[in-house]
């Protein structure tokens, strides 16, 4: 049985940085994308940035240049680093796989591996 289990979710003041973190587990993949997605209160979810099987980045133009992911080398953790942090980036922050490479990299949709989230607050 797969697992997804998020860490590292916090209280950060505007300007600065966390860093979230995300272990798969329960099975050995040979392809699988990563992604991480947010939600606010009373707003969708949305796309946040993704790591594909083959070490491909891609983020949202509202946290370009601001967030970075990366993974350790068996892609088992997969982190997203978070600075200049903003107060829209509060959020509860998911991650999620999929191993059936299909569908635009950013559809949640197309994730079916989901864990349960970690909240992210920024203050102003």
């Amino acid at each position: 049985q797969v697992q997804v289990i998020e860490s590292g979710g916090g209280l950060a003041q505007a300007g600065g940085s966390l860093r979230v973190s995300c272990v798969v587990s329960g099975r050995t993949f040979s392809r699988r994308d990563t992604a991480w997605f947010r939600q606010a209160p009373g707003k969708e979810r949305e796309f946040v940035a993704a790591l594909t099987w083959t070490g491909g980045t891609y983020y949202a133009d509202t946290v370009k240049g601001r967030f970075a992911i990366s993974a350790d080398n068996g892609q088992n953790t997969v982190f997203l680093q978070m600075n200049s942090l903003r107060s829209e980036d509060t959020a509860v922050y998911y991650c999620a796989a999929r191993d059936r490479i299909t569908g635009e990299i950013n559809w949640d949709r197309t994730y079916i591996y989901w864990g349960q989230g970690t909240q992210v607050t920024v203050s102003s």
